[in-house]
């Protein structure tokens, strides 16, 4: 991470100066827990998006919707919240501006209640249009390019509503036969179950059935008496469900089912059409999750016409990104791959024939952003100049030429409009809040829309200094301590090590707050050290990094844990007789494993949500990492943690919502179990009606509980 010397002496200074940080705050639990999503969010601009074929820029301010025409910079009102509650229903009456969505460049679309409001651009104005009711309880609700027809689920069955008719686009009874949803638990990037067809004219769809899936309880305590909802859980090495997907038409009101083939239990990702709409792609992937073929099928016969291309690994593929056909094309498209390592963007044909390798480099891909039709260039965001950062670039698809767009350190997150013209770029760093501002791609103009105030400055912040490790293999390390507020280098303090160090998950980056947390600088103005750090597993460092935890979850990620925990020992003002550490989900099966594992290094723990045992975690992210029970036996022994409860040393708390429906109760009810059978102490809270993540107000409620936790074994 890079910080500033100016933000380094600012926080020395701050701990150095009693009469200075006497006059500075201290965060509330309240703050630390949900202040920076909140009350001490820095400013942005709200609800920003690109008109398509337009150079119209989009925004929501004072409840009105404003239009800023680039590069003039002319802005005006084109909507206020009054008109929109005007043609509203008083049922459906709007308390602020609701989300936006674009069409086509001349409407819009929002929801109220159970309607379906369309907006229509007619010259400078923009008026409410028509309007689609749909039932109670309508959800995934999803509207075709000309906003001519809506579709949405209705318990587990898909509906398609037009303005004068609704058509059951399925009629399933039983309620493990589910239609338009998104499926395989969301992994492999899918996010959704419904795919309109560019022109709107077909809808595409998820079937899944998961009849043949064992039921699983998850207990509603908060009735009188408690009820049972049976859900369906797929568990590593048992039965899943089995996907298909279809094409409705809705002229000829007719359903097609892609011949998808067996065995039944594939993963279908990545599901794309083709711009003419008459074909589909998938990413067919196998169970063991090794070999993926990119299959194209007829969307009018659901016949397979070719394979384009097949990726096996020794470990996994992973594919994460439908196809992105080139602007104006119909035969050319970008594939998103990690063959050579790292994610990186390859042009291809639908012929399957290779056109270029788009990106190359030690470096991942992040985002695609668009594409500038003129120059020939794809606008993407990656980590080439650090994993730390992320920046916006441009690629020529004909030579492969790349150059960076933006200028600033930090970590950018950017929207292109339609002709890849301009970005709207928004990024923070150790030392910037956000800013946001506009682009041209051509490095010609910018315009900064808001350079957000510092939230936190009236705040008693730490020091944080930056921290390299390396690996056993010789890997570097990136991490982060975070001294306590009036640091004296020649005492001792307690520590806590935050931790997650699991796939798809960065924590340490050059962003706003540099802490990451706010809640460790609540515990820094506590007087505690606080350190994190990303080991091998988790993100944003390319396939070797991740995969090196291949068959052995909770063992390399340990062995760089203890790295840090070496570092930290050599510190002098560490007190590693008070040492803490604290984990959520992934995060809290590493600290219960550290705890059991490494016995005698902390001497306190807070595990949430934790995964003690991979055999009861599902299907698709635990066959990609640990293969199957049955395939490596040796492996989800060496994980488990069941088994070595009597190693604890120690005070662990363990932490679980009782609605968890991803890693489900079970884990700790099971490890409390064998703790009473072999006489370990430890302690144990439940967060009633709470699924994976404690939110909302209850939130202050689980970080006081983990504070008061460490303050009372630590301090």
């Amino acid at each position: 991470m890079i910080f500033s010397r100016k933000t380094l002496w600012t926080a020395v200074l701050l701990a150095g100066a009693l009469p200075a940080a006497a006059q500075l705050k201290n965060y509330t639990i309240a703050e630390a827990t949900n202040g920076i999503q909140t009350t001490l969010a820095p400013k942005s601009i709200r609800q920003a998006s690109w008109q398509p074929s337009g150079n119209a820029f989009f925004f929501t301010a004072n409840n009105k919707w404003v239009r800023m025409q680039v590069p003039s910079w002319k802005t005006d009102t084109v909507l206020q919240l009054a008109a929109l509650n005007h043609s509203l229903p008083p049922a459906d009456t709007l308390k602020s501006f609701p989300d936006i969505k674009w069409l086509n460049t001349s409407a819009a679309w929002y929801q109220a209640g159970c309607r379906v409001q369309f907006l229509h651009a007619e010259g400078d104005k923009i008026q409410p249009g028509k309007s689609i009711t749909l039932p109670e309880g309508a959800e995934h609700i999803t509207c075709n390019r000309t906003g001519e027809l809506v579709a949405y689920t209705l318990d587990n069955n898909l509906r398609l509503a037009g303005a004068d008719k609704t058509y059951k686009v399925t009629s399933d009874t039983d309620k493990n036969i589910i239609s338009g949803q998104s499926v395989h638990r969301e992994e492999f990037g899918i996010d959704n179950g419904i795919f309109f067809s560019p022109k709107g004219t077909l809808l595409a769809y998820y079937r899944m059935d998961q009849t043949m899936v064992n039921d699983y309880p998850v207990i509603s305590w908060q009735e009188t008496p408690a009820k049972a909802e049976l859900i369906k859980y797929p568990m590593a090495g048992g039965t899943s469900h089995q996907v298909t997907v279809r094409v409705f038409n809705p002229q000829t009101e007719q359903t097609v089912t892609l011949q998808t083939g067996t065995p039944a239990d594939q993963y279908l990702t990545c599901v794309s059409w083709s711009p003419d709409e008459r074909y589909i792609f998938i990413a067919v992937l196998n169970r063991d999750q090794n070999h993926l073929r990119l299959n194209q099928y007829n969307a009018a016969t659901g016949a397979l016409v070719r394979t384009l291309f097949e990726e096996r690994d020794d470990k996994y593929v992973e594919p994460q990104h439908p196809l992105t056909f080139l602007p104006g094309s119909n035969d050319k498209f970008i594939w998103w791959s990690q063959r050579d390592g790292y994610m990186h963007l390859y042009l291809y044909d639908t012929n399957g024939t290779l056109l270029r390798q788009l990106t190359k480099g030690s470096w991942v891909v992040n985002g695609l952003a668009g594409f500038n039709k003129d120059k020939k260039e794809v606008l993407f965001t990656s980590s080439q100049e650090s994993p730390l950062e992320q920046h916006s670039y441009a690629v020529s698809w004909t030579n492969g030429k790349i150059r960076r767009l933006d200028a600033e350190p930090g970590t950018h997150q950017v929207q292109s409009d339609e002709s890849g013209r301009y970005l709207f770029d928004v990024y923070s760093a150790a030392d910037v809040p956000k800013r946001s501002l506009i682009r041209s791609t051509d490095g010609r103009r910018t315009k900064m829309l808001l350079d957000a105030p510092d939230p936190l400055a009236g705040y008693n912040r730490p020091m944080i200094r930056q921290v390299t490790l390396t690996a056993d293999d010789g890997t570097p390390l990136y991490g982060r301590l975070i001294l306590p507020a009036a640091f004296d280098s020649t005492k001792q303090y307690p520590m806590i090590v935050y931790l997650y160090n699991g796939p798809h998950v960065q924590l340490v980056r050059n962003q706003f707050p540099a802490s990451g947390n706010l809640w460790y600088e609540y515990m820094a103005q506590r007087g505690y050290l606080v350190f994190t750090m990303d080991g091998r597993g988790s993100a944003n460092r390319g396939l070797a990094f991740e995969q090196a935890v291949f068959r052995r979850l909770g063992t390399v990620e340990l062995e760089d844990q203890l790295k840090g925990v070496d570092y930290l020992r050599s510190l002098a003002f560490v007190d590693t007789a008070r040492m803490g550490i604290h984990g959520w989900s992934f995060g809290g099966f590493m600290t219960t494993s550290m705890m059991l594992r490494h016995p005698g290094i902390f001497k306190a723990a807070v595990a949430g949500g934790p995964v003690m045992d991979w055999r009861l975690y599902e299907v698709m992210y635990t066959e990609r990492y640990m293969d199957t029970p049955q395939a490596n036996p040796e492996g989800y022994e060496q994980a488990g943690l069941f088994d070595k409860v009597q190693n604890l040393k120690g005070h662990l708390l363990l932490i679980h919502g009782t609605d968890d429906n991803v890693v489900v109760w079970q884990h700790s009810l099971r490890f409390l179990k064998q703790c009473v059978d072999k006489g370990v102490q430890v302690n144990y809270f439940v967060y009633p009606g709470h699924q994976h993540n404690v939110r909302g107000k209850d939130r202050v409620h689980l970080m006081q509980q983990i504070t008061d936790y460490f303050d009372l074994y630590l301090k």
